[in-house]
């Protein structure tokens, strides 16, 4: 049930390599898996709860609890954070006290980040929510209806229209550092017409950076594949003859995963949202002092699963697990 607070939630996580972020301590501030959109690319699965109506989740004083024991924790080990990222099993702005969130962890004295598929910023209440943060990332795979639908495939009340046109409001406004994100899928959203359009939307929208990004994770739906590298140069090019800095998020992130010392926590933990591959995992295990005989356990319970994606296998927590308690 959408709301449901349970002991179960890992609500604080990592913090674990951002291609965008640094290194970024991430928030995990709705449940399994409430979204207004269930995308083809998801990398989390599939949507499990879609909704457009905010409810609220976790109070505010125990997101900031959470953060600040898993900051210290973090801090213990000899780790640095450079944001605190809300990037939940979905989406964040579904939260109706995401604003009070915001302003409790930038107690803490470090940048807090959102990255949201801006889907409901058409309402008033959840840009002003979101307009506290220090950062916001925003998505626009596409500004065509039936690309969209295929893509993102959104909330039947959802508008197209609608929610560009919240997007744009939203950046009018904010003062912090505005970022947008296109994924780009192969025959569907990488054409030079569906990329022109989107990046004349996206120069009207004026954010700081504008990244394209291709899937390098397993997706919710089997077979979705990006961009090649000649699709990706093509987009490059479009946007940044219309954008002032255009990135590609192509690359798997890089650097360290923390670790607490809890190498069953620590798996869990980051898996939940973020898969890992073999190498990452024996690496999380390395610094815990773990062996692989952790994940073979936690792959019998069905706590972990293991998913090959180009060529590499990567561990993920299965949706139905993620409820469960961290001991």
């Amino acid at each position: 049930m959408i709301g449901v607070q349970t002991p179960a939630h890992h609500i604080a996580f990592g913090p674990v390599p951002s291609r965008r972020l640094g290194r970024s301590l991430g928030v995990n501030n709705v449940t399994t898996k409430a979204c207004t959109y269930a995308c083809v690319y998801c990398q989390v699965g599939p949507t499990t709860e879609q909704t457009i109506e905010p409810p609220e989740f976790f109070t505010p004083e125990a997101i900031y609890q959470a953060v600040d024991s898993q900051l210290r924790r973090v801090r213990d080990s000899g780790s640095q954070v450079d944001y605190l990222t809300f990037v939940p099993d979905g989406e964040p702005t579904l939260d109706s006290r995401l604003g009070e969130s915001i302003e409790a962890l930038q107690d803490l004295g470090i940048p807090v980040a959102v990255i949201s598929n801006g889907s409901l910023l058409w309402r008033a209440d959840v840009r002003a929510r979101l307009r506290r943060a220090d950062l916001v990332s925003v998505k626009v795979d596409s500004v065509d209806r039936d690309v969209w639908r295929r893509v993102n495939r959104p909330h039947a009340d959802l508008e197209l229209d609608r929610v560009l046109a919240g997007i744009k409001a939203f950046a009018a406004d904010y003062t912090g550092t505005l970022i947008t994100d296109s994924m780009l899928i192969a025959g569907v959203n990488d054409d030079p017409a569906s990329l022109t359009a989107s990046a004349d939307f996206l120069a009207a929208v004026a954010p700081d950076t504008a990244c394209l990004a291709v899937p390098t994770r397993p997706t919710t739906e089997p077979g979705v594949q990006g961009s090649d590298e000649a699709g990706l140069v093509r987009a490059h090019a479009l946007f940044s003859a219309r954008l002032a800095k255009v990135e590609l998020l192509t690359g798997r992130e890089t650097g360290e995963f923390a670790h607490t010392g809890n190498a069953r926590n620590d798996l869990l933990a980051v898996t939940a949202v973020h898969p890992m591959s073999e190498r990452q995992v024996r690496r999380l295990l390395s610094s815990d002092g773990a062996d692989w005989s952790l994940v073979d356990a936690l792959l019998a319970a069905g706590e972990l699963m293991a998913v090959e994606h180009a060529g590499e296998v990567f561990y993920l927590r299965p949706v139905r697990c993620h409820r469960h308690d961290f001991v």
